[in-house]
């Protein structure tokens, strides 16, 4: 598939992937000592829903459009809180037209001593990214392939932090490089939290992906999965899944109030539901 962010902004997978990273990044900010997210495959950080890309696609509709028009109970709504600010805050007319992709949900939410490292390949891409973020000095944006930039920039001089990878999918062998590349960085920082996003597509890809990091002597990884339909590696994508290593310890309860009201918002056809698995314990 090709998963150039531009074409599926504010999508179910983009659901799933910006809750979970607003609520690694209200983990981290328990402390007070600063941290570092480094966004390995950024896009350009800010979607304009009338665009001809996101037009073509409409996915933001099945998405973020649903989640805005439901009733959100209580303890949702708090979880989903940070997110969703991050959202309205870009559309205070009530008028959903923009949509923030993980760069700006986490530059919105981070505090004045975060930092915020920015990787992105595509050239034109790069471009609109670091002109989003020119001046910006808690931010840094790099033309790089992000497989590298977690080579050269792990661990940050910060020593905490998180690291969201999320790669276009626009090779077959992208699972085969996500593991490899996963399993590289946590040798060399070991106690970063790790967030990886993938669509739900080729199972088989996927358990081939977590037995890898089985094999490598990972420990802690969490695995967290969304379906608003039954797909497969030809079908359209209506599920997406995410692994992380070193979760918060939070992060699995308040997954397990978050995804079955997702589910049943979000609901497109057979085979919706969601699952929150410790793949590999601590």
């Amino acid at each position: 598939m090709n998963y150039r962010h531009a074409y599926h902004a504010g999508n179910i997978g983009d659901v799933l992937k910006h809750i979970v990273l607003s609520r690694l990044i209200v983990y981290f900010q328990r402390k007070d000592k600063p941290f570092r997210v480094l966004d390995t495959h950024a896009g350009i950080g800010l979607y304009d829903l009338t665009s001809v890309e996101t037009q073509k696609t409409g996915e933001w509709q099945q998405g973020i459009a649903k989640v805005l028009s439901a009733d959100i109970p209580e303890p949702v709504a708090a979880l989903l809180g940070p997110w969703l600010g991050v959202v309205r805050d870009l559309n205070p007319d009530g008028k959903l037209q923009y949509y923030p992709g993980s760069p700006v949900v986490a530059r919105r939410l981070l505090r004045k001593t975060d930092r915020l490292t920015l990787t992105e390949l595509h050239p034109k891409d790069f471009r609109v990214l670091s002109e989003q973020f020119s001046g910006d000095h808690q931010v840094k944006t790099i033309h790089l392939d992000g497989w590298l930039a977690m080579a050269g920039f792990l661990p940050p001089k910060e020593k905490r932090g998180l690291v969201l990878i999320d790669p276009a999918f626009e090779v077959t062998d992208e699972f085969d490089r996500m593991g490899d590349a996963l399993v590289r960085a946590f040798r060399k920082w070991p106690g970063g939290t790790y967030a990886l996003w993938y669509p739900l597509k080729d199972v088989r890809e996927i358990r081939r992906m977590h037995a890898s990091l089985s094999e490598a002597g990972l420990r802690d990884v969490l695995t967290l999965e969304l379906s608003t339909g039954r797909s497969g590696p030809d079908t359209r994508m209506l599920g997406s899944g995410m692994t992380l290593v070193n979760p918060p310890y939070t992060l699995a309860d308040e997954m397990r109030l978050v995804l079955p009201w997702l589910a049943d918002v979000l609901h497109q056809g057979p085979g919706a539901g969601w699952n929150v698995t410790q793949l590999i314990v601590e």
